[in-house]
This record gives structure tokens, C-alpha cells and sequence, in this order.
């Protein structure tokens, strides 16, 4: 039994691969998939990655391009959510800002540099027609953190996962003031140089098996229900989310990695847009 280190979000993206997990489909390829949930998400799962702590990562497409780009001997082995991801815009509950124009000079919190709720800030600014070099950040290392900020009056704005933080919006901790979908497919599966290596048969495997999980998803009985027990959400809010998230099988198109790098290297983010090949596993 070869043992594979895998990394993701503790968000209900990645129920395919506990289903799988728990059905002993890896374990039928000799394969002992272990899993870390890192609600830090992406700045913190591309380190991983870098460092050798993980061989795998579902991570956000921007996020894994940009480290990429700096140097993480890393690749993108294939597409995992290929729907847009839909960024809520959240301030304190009671805070008088209602729009996402009322945030245009205040500070973004962000879970760490080089996260999707970094990145995205400059993508929604940049949409607004704010200057991007004017942003300010404070660190708040994940969704617990965020809570504790915005409620503290650090009157922050703070970008997540929209249907993640509704919870939170319901229950008066949040108030949404708008949404920032991503302009392309969301999350991709990377792996590190090493592991494709040394493991390019047993990453077949892998893909094999999710992809067969993923294909099949939407249609397993009363996986809304499922959904919503096992993320502790509205019925209605899962049967939204599932309405508007389709998973992908196949390699993201060298035409996104290039999309995506443009506006990174627009943004100032990244130093120069390289080939796309680069940040591919073929």
C-alpha cells in the first residue's frame, strides 16, 4: 500500500473524495490516501506543497498559477471544479456599508498572502476600477479569524466562499454586500514535481478514481441532503450550490493558465507571463 499525502479545503467541494475515501476505492489501487484539511486554504496549502509536506492539493486555480510562477516545483494535473467560484463580500452585520462601492478604501482582511481571498481582492478591485496598489491587508489565517476581526470593528471587508459564510450571514455575524464570481474554473488538482516523479502511475489511479466520483456526484441519491448534514447548511443553499457547480475530468485549457496569468501579471502579482506548458502536467 503506497501512501499519498493529499490537501484541501474542509469545504463541501471535496466531499467526492471522502465518499471515495470511505468506499475504499483508493485502498482497491493499493493506494492509502491520506487526508489534511487546511482551512488556512490556498496561501498555506501552496507552501505545503513547496515543502514537501504534501504530494497532493485541490487547490484554487489563481493561487496555485501565481506560486507557480514564483518558483513552487509544482504542476496542474488536471481541472476539479471547472464552475466559477462565487466570492461573497462580507463586512461586520452592523457595520452601515451596504454596497461593495462603500469599501473602496478600506482593508481587506485575507487568510495569508497568496490566498484566494489576496488574489481575489485585486480581481474585484480591479473590476470596480479602484486603484489596486492602493489596497491594504490584514492577515487573519481563516474563517474563525475573520469572525473575530470584522466583529472587533476592525472594519475590514473579507472575501469567501459564498455559500461557506451564509451560515454566518444568517446568524447576523455577516453582512454579504455583494459577490465576486472567479473568471475561470476554480479548483485544480496539483501535485509537486516530486511526487509526479516518482508516482506518475499511481497519479493515473488517483485521477481515475475522482474522476469516476466527480462524474457521478449530482446523481447520488439525496447527495443534498448529504451535503447539507454533513457542512451543517440550508437544504435550499446546498441545492443552489449544487445548481451552479459542475466538476471537471479534464486538464485546465493552456488558454485559462494564459487568462489567468495576464491578469495576475496586470495586477502586478506575478513577474512575467510564461508558457503555459510550464504550469501543466501532460
Amino acid at each position: 500500500m503506497k501512501t499519498i499525502k493529499i490537501i484541501g479545503v474542509p469545504e463541501h467541494f471535496n466531499l467526492p473524495w471522502h465518499l471515495a475515501m470511505e468506499d475504499n476505492a483508493f485502498e482497491d489501487r493499493g493506494i492509502q490516501l491520506e487526508w489534511t484539511d487546511v482551512p488556512e486554504g490556498t496561501g498555506k496549502m501552496t507552501k505545503m506543497l513547496q515543502d514537501g509536506e504534501a504530494d497532493l492539493g485541490i487547490i484554487l486555480t489563481e493561487g496555485i498559477i501565481k506560486s507557480i510562477s514564483h518558483g513552487n516545483p509544482s504542476k496542474i494535473v488536471q481541472e476539479y471544479v471547472s464552475s466559477p467560484l462565487l466570492w461573497g463580500i462580507h463586512v461586520d452585520a452592523n457595520s452601515e456599508r451596504n454596497s461593495i462601492a462603500d469599501l473602496k478604501d478600506d482593508k481587506v482582511a485575507i487568510s495569508r498572502m497568496g490566498s484566494g481571498s489576496h488574489l481575489m481582492a485585486y480581481i474585484n478591485a480591479q473590476n470596480q476600477g479602484w486603484d489596486t496598489e492602493k489596497l491594504q491587508f490584514e492577515i487573519i489565517n481563516n474563517l474563525h479569524g475573520a469572525v473575530d476581526n470584522l466583529t472587533s470593528g476592525s472594519n475590514a471587508y473579507f472575501m469567501w466562499e459564498h455559500f461557506t459564510t451564509k451560515p454566518l450571514v444568517d446568524n447576523g455575524t455577516f453582512k454579504r454586500v455583494g459577490d465576486c464570481p472567479t473568471p475561470w474554473p476554480c479548483f485544480v488538482i496539483a501535485a509537486s514535481d516530486k511526487f509526479i516523479e516518482e508516482n506518475e502511475g499511481l497519479l493515473k489511479h488517483v485521477l481515475e478514481v475522482i474522476n469516476t466520483y466527480t462524474s457521478e456526484f449530482k446523481q447520488i441519491p439525496s447527495i443534498d441532503r448529504t451535503l447539507s448534514n454533513r457542512y451543517e447548511q440550508q437544504l435550499e443553499d446546498i441545492q443552489e450550490w449544487l445548481s451552479k457547480t459542475t466538476w471537471g475530468q479534464e486538464q485546465l485549457s493552456e488558454a485559462t493558465v494564459n487568462e489567468v496569468q495576464t491578469r495576475l501579471h496586470d495586477l502586478k502579482l506575478i513577474d512575467e507571463v510564461r508558457k503555459a506548458s510550464e504550469f501543466l502536467w501532460k
